[in-house]
């Protein structure tokens, strides 16, 4: 040995204290390469001492390096632990239970941080040997942790290893200790709070509430038994858990930077005190911790969005338990002052201007004792429904539809069903209003700078309809209905063909569940067989439905079906027109394979196409559906899916869909849905009779259209489109037409001359390209300059737009369509 007993005793100490030393400097930590050196000579303890030499320090060496194992905040540091305890117990072969640790917290389990402080932590806690220091050591070091992440792993893991040792934790531990001297062994407990929240490491007021988690939750379980927490704690220690809120109130740290965190901990204060039963009935603290409650809900949107949710999912927690407990006048009887006061003030509160708060009063009435709602269920779920409700002076509210359809699947679990007490329960007399308030929600597509945010609120409905109708179907299937439960799957199944990953997702998995479910069977499941077939039980799990090469090959197959064909090509053509490129290949790939499957079945050819028109119809001019309808027309057409009509003259699909394309885009100034038009045009050139006559007519007028970019791309494509189709035209006339179309000389060679006076401003630059690399301005002087030059240009004066009409009449001459006339405009008085 190089050193003596008491040097290497002293040597030993070091060590154990560097391999949990850890200080906070600025916004970071200082200790982890001390930790994990320390670590290392740990490891290195295993190869250069024999068992003897290192027998009287096992214990305290082995429990150090489980800790630092389990309860490190950096994994390298875990990890460093892990390999030293590993490497002692291997050659050492003394450290208590080395092996069944082992097994448990190697290499790669402590790498996920949470599994660490909430299951391995509990399975080493088992041994005898290692309970304790555990304890202590979250007590001690990490309680108090400056990272608010480890500060809540820790009071969970701490309420967990309590259990492990109830004596110890109860009644001669340091938590208990602790807790006694936060909350009983001092008078005045705000200054702690004060300086727990404000001190320079960050804020070691642990903002779930930590110490009061811990010894509030001991009153519950321990052992298995229900313990009072006042066999726990003293009056003292009870009259100082009860003054915390009122002398926080009175220090007004309820406001400012710290306000934040004042509520939320005191919010997790009130749910935990009330979930140890404390003897507070009747006292005027429920009042103050009621006012807290409603404060918080109603200055929601004063709160930091970061914070916001946690504050608000804290908030309704506290209110549930605080009603449970203090609110019950006898079993399953509200007190009805409490009831009165309580159901109309928050009803009140969701006709709010504010958007939070009516998000907090929602989710707050959803999350009400069942004796509260007791003959207040109708006047409840009326307001509810208010909220859920899109008009035009709350249609940018959709977190409060998404938090009121929130808060009425979660009565409905509470309440429960019974028959002929609607205002009781759930029954025949309200159910219809239930579902007609989710099912209206799956139709809101609100968007802002956020995006879909219209998403939130129809994945709220979805889970609210699965929840309602599994919930139905458990005890009285009768009420639900043939034409609810087909509008409940067919709503569905569009969201589940719709091109936002997760959204699809949620919504297959809700339909599948739907489906699958045998206790007992939904009623009324429409082509049930068929969907058993097509979704079999065993494929469900294997899926990956957040990928769309994965869940549209599969969904797709719903067309086939007649009553799923709508809503399914509904959501396909949003999918088709989309933007994620991924989602837009998967989505035709699927469509044309199942097109293809039909080409030779007139009668299934014609009813899809017949929906599709029908989906035009229902959507005309709305942008959401109609552009991306006319990009899925534009590929449909392009690919030859309904060759089998261009056999027929003036086919009735050909002739509804350009009348539907030609009332969509009338007097529009979107671009992009000119842009998307003109393809469709171009497209339907192919279908025989009046229908090819009315499309070129079309084109021809949108050659002289405002916009440069739509002239343009007009004459391209009938360009492109007239080579393609040769039939169109006579051969004689042919290389006429694309001579017209393709002319581009511009023999301009002087400087060119700016726009006439009196043009108008239409569109983008010139694309004329007289002069260009020779420093010349583009030439606005017509000279000889052909219709392909004159349509690219930003202004259009009176004598250009002579020469475009002279040559658009031209081509409608040789096309064989009647030339336009002008419309005369009728002058003002």
């Amino acid at each position: 040995m190089f050193y003596t007993r008491h040097a290497f005793a002293v040597f030993v100490a070091v060590i154990l204290k560097a391999l949990t030393y850890d200080e906070k400097r600025g916004s970071c930590s200082v200790g982890t390469n001390v930790r994990d050196a320390a670590c290392y000579v740990c490891w290195a303890f295993a190869r250069a001492y024999e068992p003897q030499e290192l027998k009287p320090f096992v214990t305290a060496i082995s429990s150090a390096l489980v800790i630092a194992a389990v309860f490190d905040r950096d994994v390298n540091c875990r990890r460093a632990a892990s390999a030293a305890f590993q490497e002692n117990v291997g050659r050492q072969g003394t450290f208590p239970h080395g092996i069944d640790i082992l097994t448990t917290a190697d290499y790669f389990a402590v790498g996920n941080r949470t599994n660490c402080f909430l299951v391995i932590s509990v399975y080493i806690a088992s041994f005898p040997e290692y309970t304790q220091p555990m304890i202590d050591h979250l007590v001690t070091m990490k309680i108090n942790h400056w990272d608010g992440v480890i500060r809540e792993l820790a009071v969970k893991a701490l309420h967990n290893l309590t259990q492990r040792a109830p004596e110890y934790s109860a009644t001669q531990g340091a938590p208990l200790e602790a807790g006694l001297w936060l909350f009983g062994g001092v008078t005045d407990v705000t200054p702690v709070f004060h300086i727990l929240c404000f001190t320079s490491c960050g804020g070691l007021f642990i903002p779930k509430g930590s110490f009061s988690f811990m010894i509030c939750e001991r009153g519950i379980h321990v052992t298995g038994l229900v313990w009072p927490v006042t066999d726990h704690l003293d009056e003292q220690a009870v009259q100082g858990l009860k003054q915390i809120h009122q002398q926080l109130y009175d220090r007004q740290l309820y406001r400012g930077l710290g306000g934040e965190l004042m509520r939320q901990a005191v919010c997790v204060l009130i749910e935990k005190l009330s979930l140890s039963k404390m003897p507070f009935q009747g006292d005027t603290i429920i009042d103050g911790w009621q006012w807290l409650i409603n404060d918080t809900l109603r200055c929601l949107h004063l709160i930091s969005s970061h914070s916001r949710q946690q504050i608000k999912d804290a908030a309704v927690s506290a209110l549930a338990t605080l009603c449970s407990e203090y609110y019950m006048k006898e079993p399953g009887e509200a007190d009805p002052a409490i009831q009165e006061k309580l159901i109309t003030q928050y009803l009140a509160e969701l006709r709010s201007p504010e958007e939070m708060t009516r998000c907090g009063f929602s989710l707050a009435l959803g999350a009400l004792p069942g004796f509260l709602l007791k003959g207040r269920l109708q006047q409840v779920l009326a307001g509810l429904r208010a909220v859920t409700h899109t008009s035009p002076e709350d249609v940018n509210f959709p977190e409060s539809r998404r938090d009121g359809l929130k808060a009425i699947a979660s009565i409905c679990q509470t309440v429960g069903v019974k028959a002929g007490a609607p205002d009781e329960a759930v029954c025949s007399e309200n159910v219809s209003q239930i579902y007609s308030a989710l099912l209206g929600c799956m139709n809101d597509y609100t968007r802002d700078s956020r995006g879909d945010v219209g998403g939130w609120v129809r994945k709220a409905a979805m889970t609210g309809l699965m929840d309602l109708t599994l919930l139905l179907a458990r005890s009285q299937p009768e009420l639900i209905e043939a034409h609810i439960c087909e509008r409940i799957m067919c709503c569905v199944a569009q969201q589940a063909s719709e091109k936002i990953d997760r959204f699809r997702a949620h919504a297959i998995s809700v339909f599948l569940t739907l489906l699958h479910f045998d206790s007992p069977p939904i009623p009324h499941v429409p082509h049930r067989g068929e969907l058993e077939k097509l979704f079999p039980r065993s494929d469900v799990a294997s899926v990956n439905w957040n990928a769309p090469s994965q869940a549209f090959s599969r969904i797709t197959q719903l067309l086939g079906l007649p009553t799923y064909r709508y809503p399914v090509l509904l959501g396909l053509v949003v999918s088709l027109g989309g933007l994620t490129e991924s989602t837009v290949r998967h989505s035709t790939q699927s469509l044309f394979e199942y097109m293809k499957g039909i080409q030779r079945d007139p009668q299934a050819l014609g009813s899809f196409s017949g929906t599709l028109l029908q989906i035009w119809e229902d959507n005309l001019r709305n942008d959401r559906v109609s552009l991306p309808l006319l990009k899925t027309l534009d590929h449909v057409l392009t690919h030859g899916c309904f060759d089998i009509f261009t056999t027929e003259e003036d086919h009735p699909f050909a002739v509804k869909l350009l009348a539907l394309c030609k009332k969509e885009i009338k007097n529009s100034k979107d671009v992009q849905k000119l842009l998307s038009a003109i393809l469709v045009f171009c497209g339907m050139v192919q279908f025989p009779g009046s229908v090819r006559r009315s499309a070129l007519l079309q084109l021809c007028l949108l050659l002289c259209h405002r916009f440069p970019l739509i002239r343009k791309t007009t004459a391209s494509q009938v360009y492109e489109t007239l080579l393609t189709y040769s039939e169109v035209v006579g051969a004689d006339v042919l290389d006429e037409v694309v001579t017209v179309l393709s002319d581009t000389a511009c023999p301009c060679t002087g400087r060119g001359h700016g726009p006439p006076r009196g043009a108008t401003l239409v569109g983008k630059e010139p694309s004329c390209d007289s002069g260009k690399g020779s420093g010349l301005r583009p030439c606005w002087r017509m000279g000889s300059c052909g219709v392909s030059s004159v349509l690219g240009r930003r202004y259009l004066g009176d004598a250009e737009l002579a020469v475009v009409r002279e040559q658009r009449n031209r081509l409608c001459d040789l096309l064989g369509v009647p030339r336009p006339q002008l419309v005369p405009q009728p002058h003002a008085c």
